[in-house]
């Protein structure tokens, strides 16, 4: 068996803001119906988490659920769990319309750190990202210039962004040139 690798090898640019991608992360694609009370409880079992809001995630100690859509959720495990996670939803959703696939090793995680990394997710995704509007524990699923991904608040000046792994390097190096010193609007 081979050893599973990160997309990007940990790579970090330090701009205005710090990006740097996370490493390997579980994640399942859940689909179900969320006032089920089979489906709430296989959730709380794998990640300890309840399902979130409309919008919402909540992570502790790295497990967590996020909304994706009125029928979908993305469960963040360890990556060493992902495999028996997703097959221990699949056992416990038997005979129930639900669907679990784990995704990790299609996903890169990547983490804009500092105090204007609003700004610059704010100058890629078409989300108002206004404290008003926009703060810890939010998920938003839309584009970042012209790829998919969600990204939420992780932390008051955090974001962690999840995108296909085959656009890895673009959402990287499009983070890093949005987060050039210099390059600063002072609008957020």
């Amino acid at each position: 068996m081979s050893n599973a690798v990160s997309a990007l090898n940990h790579a970090s640019y330090q701009g205005f803001a710090l990006v740097e991608e996370m490493g390997l992360q579980g994640m399942i694609t859940l689909r179900g119906d969320f006032a089920d009370a089979t489906f709430q409880k296989a959730v709380k079992d794998v990640c300890g988490q309840d399902i979130p809001g409309q919008r919402e995630v909540t992570v502790a100690d790295g497990k967590g659920v996020a909304w994706m859509s009125p029928d979908e959720l993305l469960v963040l495990v360890p990556y060493s769990d992902s495999a028996s996670a997703a097959m221990d939803l699949a056992e416990a959703l038997k005979g129930t319309h639900a669907l679990a696939a784990n995704v990790s090793d299609a996903r890169v995680v990547i983490r804009v750190k500092g105090e204007n990394a609003r700004e610059v997710i704010a100058k890629i995704a078409p989300v108002d990202l206004s404290v008003a509007s926009f703060q810890p524990g939010q998920i938003r699923r839309t584009r970042l210039a012209q790829v998919a991904a969600a990204f939420w608040m992780s932390g008051e000046d955090e974001f962690t962004i999840v995108a296909f792994r085959s656009v890895a390097d673009y959402v990287f190096n499009l983070l890093k040139t949005s987060a050039i010193k210099g390059s600063e609007v002072g609008y957020l």
